[in-house]
C-alpha cells in the first residue's frame, strides 16, 4: 500500500499580537490544514500551505488595525 495524498497532511499555525497602547493588545491567530497534492512532496506542500497563511494572517492584522483606527 503506497502513501497517497490523504495520509500526508500539512498543518501551519501562525499568530500576530498587536499593541493597542494603554496596556491593551489584540491577538489574530490563523491554523489552516491541507493535504499534501498529487506531484508535491511534503516540503512544496508546506511552503504552500505557510505562504497561505501568511497571507490571510497579514490580510487579516490589517483589517483588525482598520477597525480600530475607525473607532
Amino acid at each position: 500500500m503506497g502513501m497517497n495524498n490523504e495520509d500526508t497532511r500539512v498543518k501551519v499555525g501562525l499568530g500576530y499580537t498587536l499593541n493597542l497602547g494603554n496596556f491593551q493588545s489584540l491577538r489574530v491567530d490563523l491554523e489552516i490544514a491541507d493535504n499534501k497534492r498529487e506531484g508535491e512532496n511534503i516540503t512544496e506542500a508546506f511552503d504552500r500551505v505557510y505562504a497561505f497563511v501568511e497571507e490571510k494572517l497579514a490580510e487579516k492584522v490589517k483589517e483588525a488595525s482598520g477597525e480600530l483606527e475607525a473607532k
